[in-house]
């Protein structure tokens, strides 16, 4: 699996952003998806995740209510709209997937779960 993310920038406090994710190399539905970010200094941590269907989901407390993740089956893509942006919220963001077994609902926030990364994109939130 190739991930390829983009939609990284500079924004203000309360702005928004949308990051996209396009996977590649092996069936959409075989794999559910995760954002994580990484600030500087910091641990790898969790944002957001969504099943191979898109009708399941789980947000990490920080973001809650705040981003919304959603997934484009016919486009091979996953999305992470961000809305309500803190300078907290300043980091390399990362998408990610997890092999499932058929069906499965299962998400995960721990990364060591997710199999294959895509290369990072920033995001800076100015106050």
């Amino acid at each position: 699996v190739q991930l390829q993310a983009s939609g990284g920038g500079l924004v203000q406090a309360g702005g928004s952003l949308r990051l996209s994710c396009a996977a590649s190399g092996r069936p959409f539905r075989t794999y559910a998806m995760g954002w994580f970010r990484q600030a500087p200094g910091k641990e790898r941590e969790f944002v957001a995740a969504i099943s191979w269907y898109g009708g399941s989901t789980y947000y990490a407390d920080s973001v809650k209510g705040r981003f919304t993740i959603s997934r484009d089956s016919a486009k091979n893509t996953v999305y992470l709209q961000m809305n309500s942006l803190k300078p907290e919220d300043t980091a390399v963001y990362y998408c990610a997937a997890s092999i499932i077994e058929p069906l499965s609902d299962y998400l995960s926030p721990k990364a060591y779960e997710y199999d294959y990364w895509g290369q990072g994109t920033q995001v800076t939130v100015s106050s």
